[in-house]
């Protein structure tokens, strides 16, 4: 099979993908978002970060928090890296050097994940799990969330074109809500049903010491 037909064939089966999901998922997404509603793991959250889901922020306030919580993502990401070496589990890594540890927490925060070293060669338990696989949850979480809130954006401006009194605050909703809502209710338990898909074909992933396979 040649290259450009792989890309195609792979192109088509995501477009065939989205296509059966979209409306049962999109309807969910809604739902969720759209809810009143809050969890009690999700006010667990709110109470652990000092966070009020009930204050509607205007887009600078909102925007305000996205930056704050993805800097203090990347500041936490880079000191892992840079203390890796002294960390439990890091089998014999050093620690990341500055400009590669800054390169990739600012990838991960901003859900590029790009690498330009081998993960399994340079990364401890400790980083893998508590750092990268985390902001694999965050980042996503706060993708989500801004595309909520730029929806909601485009819903305030036609709103205010019709001359709609009561959306003219121009608020997009809770940041703090939406990241929660986004992580326990969509991202965590998409993972666990691939997860325990991946168990039952057979996948391995422990804390086990490096093993070459030949």
């Amino acid at each position: 099979m040649s290259p450009v037909l792989a890309g195609v064939l792979q192109l088509a089966a995501l477009v065939g993908a989205l296509a059966l999901v979209h409306r049962p998922l999109g309807d969910y997404l809604a739902a969720v978002y759209s809810s009143t509603r809050h969890l009690r793991v999700e006010k667990w959250i709110y109470r652990c970060i000092g966070a009020n889901p009930s204050v509607r922020l205007c887009w600078p306030a909102y925007l305000r928090s996205v930056l704050a919580f993805s800097l203090a993502g990347v500041l936490f990401l880079y000191l892992l890296q840079r203390v890796q070496g002294s960390l439990p589990l890091s089998y014999g890594f050093t620690s990341i050097s500055p400009h590669q540890a800054f390169n990739t927490a600012a990838s991960f925060v901003a859900n590029t994940n790009w690498q330009s070293y081998s993960g399994e060669q340079s990364m401890g338990h400790v980083v893998q799990t508590g750092g990268l696989a985390v902001q694999n949850f965050l980042s996503a979480a706060v993708g989500i969330a801004v595309a909520i809130a730029l929806v909601r954006g485009f819903a305030v401006a036609i709103a205010l074109v019709r001359g709609f009194a009561g959306s003219r605050t121009g608020e997009l909703g809770n940041f703090w809500a939406d990241l929660a809502r986004g992580l326990v209710r969509v991202l965590i338990p998409m993972a666990v049903i691939g997860a325990l898909v991946l168990v039952a074909r057979g996948v391995i992933q422990n804390f086990a010491g490096i093993h070459e396979i030949g």
